[in-house]
């Protein structure tokens, strides 16, 4: 069930390298472990969480995908309902 990861092309994966915890809450962590005389080798593995900047550009786009031509259409049939609405309607109220 779902993707494997033997089935994602070779390109769409990241190469290990670019996960680096410099610069994130797990550089404080790993400090802490030193202090210890510990090592997380998996550390690395977290550090994809603390990539905030990706996740809002993305949806970003999404959201905004179909803005424009979205209130494009708006625009263009609000325009189409006042010119072909029937302007022989009353205002008062003949019926119930």
């Amino acid at each position: 069930m779902g993707v494997k990861w033997e089935d994602i092309p070779k390109e769409y994966k990241p190469h290990w390298s670019s996960w680096k915890i410099e610069g994130t809450a797990l550089e404080d962590v790993q400090k802490r472990l030193g202090k210890m005389g510990l090592k997380d080798p998996w550390l690395r593995n977290e550090v994809w969480s603390y990539r905030v900047p990706d996740r809002f550009t993305n949806f970003s786009k999404i959201g905004s995908r179909g803005m424009v031509s979205g209130f494009v259409l708006f625009a263009g049939l609000l325009v189409v309902e006042k010119l072909f609405s029937s302007s022989s309607k009353s205002s008062s109220s003949d019926h119930h």
